[in-house]
């Protein structure tokens, strides 16, 4: 492919597309949203103290906004850094490709905030993203793995892996309980 004028490493980090050309991108940032989603609410979650579902969605929603804009913001620094010269449109690119990382919490937060309106007790709301976020853990470390060219059983040892850092936190949130 042909390089434009006024482009260059900063195309790597924009958005090509919200599937299809470059899936390993939103693979790695959703799975890094869901844990840390988990590990969020399973902090958050602490017994004895007054429940804050509203709040604690807020934190969540929060943090993965602020930490998408830093990972954004450091790949362009880095650009800058290593001489890429000028980023213009790559720098909000470069930010705004850091989506999948917040839409990975939205299932988090809208759990969080159904406890919020009185459907569910926090308690509930927190064990049930902490597990679905588990089970998405697997689905995505298994799609990752089967973009990547692996075969079936491969693939599922990855997300295995995957599901395993949602097993680790549910451990430790319930030990540190």
């Amino acid at each position: 492919m042909a390089e434009r004028a006024g482009h260059g490493p900063a195309e790597d980090v924009a958005p090509r597309g919200i599937l299809r050309r470059r899936p390993e991108g939103w693979l790695f940032k959703g799975i890094y949203g869901l844990v840390l989603a988990s590990a969020l609410v399973a902090a958050l979650d602490v017994p004895g103290e007054e429940a804050n579902p509203g709040q604690d969605a807020l934190w969540v929603l929060l943090t993965a906004l602020t930490s998408g804009a830093a990972h954004g913001y450091a790949h362009v620094i880095a650009q800058r850094a290593s001489g890429g010269g000028r980023a213009g449109p790559g720098r909000v690119r470069a930010v705004i490709a850091e989506w999948p990382l917040a839409a990975a919490v939205l299932p988090t937060v809208a759990m969080l905030l159904a406890a919020a309106a009185g459907w569910w007790a926090e308690d509930t709301a927190a064990d049930t993203a902490l597990v679905l976020n588990t089970v998405l853990l697997f689905a995505l470390g298994t799609s990752a793995a089967r973009t990547a060219g692996l075969g079936r059983l491969s693939s599922c040892r990855a997300g295995l892996l995957d599901m395993l850092i949602g097993l680790v936190i549910i451990a430790a949130d319930a030990l540190i309980e």
